[in-house]
């Protein structure tokens, strides 16, 4: 069996700069809380997005285990699209409503959980049997859970914390037991 522990990153003050975004104080504290979460589970591998806020929300992890934090870049963030959007919450809506609408430049939910389940599949075939922490972001891990159960939807976002620590257990690539983890303080 592998395990796969499918991270939300912790808070970031918004910027247009995805890649470069970082945890706000706040989010560097619940940082911590996730290392210290995880520090109870037997992790081999730390995965993340490219995305700074991503990496700095597993870097305390990868640092009691003393391993680099590997990049992927098929674990980054859905692209919503090339400009801001008027209301960000009705353009999620609508992208969950009509999985192969995109608005310009973007992805849609399908081409992002397509190109999530490939990183997913590829770290699972890499990884056996090992236990693997991913930091991510919550559109890209609702559609990655979303393609295996349909329980995994809009609604489910929605209330993802930031962060949020969900336990997937996999058979080969079956999933076989998802558990919430995140233990706020």
């Amino acid at each position: 069996m592998t395990t796969v522990y499918l991270v939300r990153h912790a808070h970031s003050n918004y910027s247009t700069d995805e890649r470069n975004r970082p945890l706000s104080l706040e989010g560097v504290l619940a940082a911590n809380r996730v290392g210290e979460i995880l520090q109870k589970e037997p992790v081999d591998v730390v995965l993340s997005s490219p995305y700074k806020r991503a990496i700095q929300t597993v870097e305390p992890i990868a640092s009691i285990i003393n391993v680099k934090v590997e990049i992927i870049e098929g674990f980054k963030e859905r692209r919503l699209s090339t400009k801001p959007v008027d209301d960000f919450e009705s353009a999620i809506i609508q992208l969950w409503k009509e999985e192969t609408y995109s608005f310009d430049g973007g992805e849609s939910n399908n081409d992002a959980q397509i190109r999530g389940i490939q990183a997913l599949k590829e770290t699972l075939n890499r990884y056996p049997n090992k236990n693997i922490v991913i930091g991510t972001h919550g559109n890209i891990l609702a559609l990655i859970m979303n393609h295996f159960d349909a329980k995994y939807d809009f609604s489910f976002w929605s209330r993802l914390d930031m962060p949020d620590i969900y336990k997937l257990i996999f058979t080969n690539d079956k999933l076989n037991v998802v558990e919430r983890i995140w233990e706020p303080l």
